[in-house]
């Protein structure tokens, strides 16, 4: 099937859903003074199965993704090194953590079981993104994904193996061209440093900029070679909310979806952009941050959902929940179902949130010149050969083909 096939903007019929997760992925623990907490999935997952919608999409345990699938990416010797260190042979090490920034003294720790939290959420989104690419489902859903700071042979950002690019990589073996969208408060810097030379993945930042981590994602950071004009970043202040974020959101994403016409859509759905998260200073509520999974979903182009950041751990659960019922078209209560971790949600015991009354600084004219720069730099795409591809690519990595099949 050709990946230019039209849109059917507004569809209303129900999509078929496919869902990833692994029980011992929340059993990973960073640290006691680490704000990264995988335990977050698990309260995702239980209010997923508390709410029954679990019966209404399929549900998968991932491969445990290997090291060689991990170096379609990253570089052979860092995950070598992820997968011998310990927190017990730290010693042998510091040399090698220096080099791949892990360890004490970063913001990526070495823990028990780390390579294995790896594999899970790695195996994950591979695992989602092949159900995609076999017309198997029209969205997939990986929360334990969205890892969108790891670098080739880097360690960053409480990230390590940058599934979202393992994920991406597969998704070429079918499609021409592959859409990436990062809701995150922080930029997706990861991402889109491995695709800013290339036009066959474009990638879209929503994200705090000035004075925040990782401190890219400048409005004029394009893209190189093959790649300008294949970057797109979007600068926002501190406050913001739904209603600005729909008016800058919709009008880029419906410009990228004309122009550059992707075959798969990647949505990171990283929740450290809601009100009252820890690390975050956006005041989105779950409906604003939900929108735009409900806007993408629109256009009935197969959608990888991803999770990412997130640090008030009820309300990660919260919005990754409430997500996977707009994925599946079907409204819950905004009781909370009793469940194993019911406590976490007191004192409301509520899903939605309440945004505060934090002054939001993004102005009518900041976002009109924000968004402006921007349809200016897609438009300037129009035309270019470089956009039009044959149906069928050609596979995006040849190093990673092990073989054909003779249909």
């Amino acid at each position: 099937m050709s990946s230019l096939a039209l849109y059917n903007k507004n569809s209303t019929g129900k999509k078929r859903v496919s869902y990833f997760y692994h029980n011992e992925v929340g059993h990973h623990y960073y640290g006691p003074a680490h704000p990264m907490k995988p335990h977050r999935l698990k309260l995702a997952h239980h209010l997923i199965l508390s709410y029954g919608l679990y019966q209404k999409m399929e549900v998968y345990r991932p491969h445990l993704a290997s090291a060689t699938e991990m170096t379609a990416f990253h570089s052979e010797d860092y995950i070598s090194f992820l997968s011998r260190i310990t927190p017990d042979n730290l010693r042998n090490f510091s040399t090698q953590m220096s080099k791949f920034n892990a360890g004490e003294f970063t913001d990526c720790p070495v823990f028990d079981n780390l390579f294995s939290f790896t594999q899970i959420y790695s195996g994950c989104s591979i695992d989602a993104a092949i159900k995609l690419n076999n017309s198997q489902s029209d969205i997939a859903i990986n929360w334990s994904g969205g890892l969108h700071h790891a670098k080739k042979s880097e360690a960053s950002g409480f990230c390590y193996v940058n599934d979202i690019v393992l994920a991406i990589l597969e998704l070429l073996k079918v499609h021409a061209r592959v859409l990436y969208i990062d809701i995150d408060i922080h930029h997706g810097d990861g991402v889109e440093e491995a695709f800013y030379c290339t036009d066959r993945v474009m990638t879209a930042s929503f994200h705090k900029y000035g004075d925040f981590f990782p401190g890219t994602g400048g409005i004029k950071d394009t893209g190189a070679r093959e790649g300008t004009g294949f970057s797109v970043n979007v600068p926002l202040a501190s406050g913001m909310t739904d209603d600005t974020y729909e008016q800058i959101f919709k009008p880029v994403m419906s410009k990228i979806m004309e122009t550059f016409q992707p075959g798969a859509v990647v949505l990171q759905c990283g929740a450290d952009s809601l009100t009252g998260d820890r690390l975050g200073c956006f005041n989105l509520s779950l409906k604003g941050h939900a929108e735009c999974v409900s806007f993408m979903k629109s256009f009935d182009v197969p959608l990888l959902l991803l999770g990412g950041g997130g640090y008030t751990i009820r309300n990660v659960a919260r919005c990754w929940a409430y997500e996977t019922s707009v994925a599946l078209d079907c409204n819950i209560s905004d009781d909370i179902p009793y469940n194993d971790y019911f406590e976490y949600f007191s004192p409301s015991f509520k899903l939605h949130l309440t945004p505060t009354n934090q002054e939001n600084g993004n102005t009518e004219e900041s976002i009109e010149k924000v968004r402006t720069e921007i349809l200016q730099q897609i438009q300037d795409l129009e035309g270019a050969p470089s956009v039009q591809f044959q149906d069928v690519p050609p596979p995006f990595m040849t190093s990673m083909e092990t073989g054909g099949d003779d249909g």
